[in-house]
């Protein structure tokens, strides 16, 4: 489906502050035409269709997906509707680019994929990291083998005071606080670029020792639009190992917020022939002549840039909506990410290590 003239048209559930980033993105897409809106808020909703141009709104996404004129759609909504609205639009005969984490429950992530099954629709998760340029310049790397087998990773993303509020610390509508926020980012491109090996076992911990710490002055720090102090129920942080069945092993911790010096965050990869570091910036280590080599590509963001990353995650799902390509993030991979996160959560529960058959 697409209109006369080969555009995608596209409807974005939700217009938070993460729709921005889609909704710019689309706008620059040659191929994309955004032709509605929704949210819960119609106000809001109006004024990202006159920023965008979109010709239609809506409040409830219901709505939206009977709409004919709307080929695909993007979910931004709170992590709580993701299975439910990315089942319906599937059902409705959309194509769906879902935001991270695709759902709350490995049960809830079951369903979504046999609804993509039925459909025959492209689910594409919103893994926005595995667009990257700096991380399609190394998977480049990898698959030509320059790393060799890589048996070891290791992830951090350390806020020292960053927990958002509002609807990231409401573990009803979330799903959990900086394991599923940020954990889920630096898990996914680290078994991605792992070559996705199948998960034998996790062994995590997560802890509630700090609140949001809303008392600390000078020092500011971003906020949910929906920011309320007082309701806050989820970890401030959490680490784990996950081993699988190639014996490679990926070690994370992340927090909202942390008594640390600094905010940090790293991503590594080692391998038998080479590694690399992904961020803070794009680094592949090797030896050449019997002498150790690191070697830095020159390309335009060697880190994360999420203007650049969304365009590329924007173009992809629009090219594999319109039948030219395959997602790089499909549904199966967003159940085995689910996987994780979830064994995450039951194995610091029950202060045991969690194995898969």
């Amino acid at each position: 489906m697409a209109t006369e003239n080969g555009k995608l048209r596209v409807g974005v559930i939700g217009a938070g502050s993460i729709s921005g980033l889609h909704l710019e993105a689309y706008k620059r897409c040659p191929d994309a035409e955004i032709a509605a809106i929704c949210d819960l808020n119609g106000e809001r909703a109006q004024a990202a269709a006159d920023k965008y141009g979109a010709a239609r709104t809506y409040t409830d996404y219901r709505e939206l997906l009977a709409d004919p004129g709307i080929d695909a759609v993007s979910v931004c909504t709170w992590n709580n509707t993701h299975a439910e609205i990315s089942i319906a639009a599937l059902e409705a005969g959309k194509h769906v680019l879902c935001e991270k984490p695709m759902t709350r429950t490995v049960e809830d992530a079951e369903r979504v994929r046999e609804a993509v099954r039925r459909s025959g629709k492209v689910l594409q998760v919103g893994f926005v990291r595995r667009y990257a340029g700096s991380v399609d310049v190394l998977k480049r790397f990898i698959d030509a083998g320059e790393l060799g087998e890589i048996y070891y990773a290791k992830a951090s993303c350390l806020r020292r005071l960053g927990n958002p509020g509002g609807w990231f610390s409401d573990k009803e509508r979330s799903g959990g606080g900086p394991l599923i926020d940020l954990g889920v980012h630096i898990i996914d491109i680290c078994w991605y670029l792992m070559g996705r090996p199948k998960v034998v076992s996790v062994s995590g911990n997560t802890y509630n020792r700090l609140g949001n710490r809303a008392h600390i002055q000078n020092l500011s720090f971003y906020k949910a639009a929906d920011y309320d102090a007082s309701r806050n129920d989820v970890e401030d942080a959490a680490n784990a190992v996950i081993r699988f069945e190639n014996g490679a092993s990926l070690m994370v911790d992340v927090s909202f917020t942390l008594h640390a010096a600094k905010d940090e965050l790293y991503i590594k990869l080692y391998g038998d022939k080479g590694g690399a570091e992904v961020e803070p910036a794009l680094l592949v280590m090797s030896e050449k002549h019997d002498t150790i080599v690191n070697v830095t590509p020159q390309i335009d963001n060697s880190s994360f840039d999420a203007t650049e990353a969304f365009g590329r995650e924007i173009a992809h799902f629009v090219n594999s909506s319109l039948g030219r390509c395959e997602t790089l993030s499909p549904v199966e991979d967003g159940l085995e990410v689910t996987r994780m996160l979830s064994a995450v959560y039951e194995s610091a529960a029950s202060g045991r290590e969690i194995r898969f058959d």
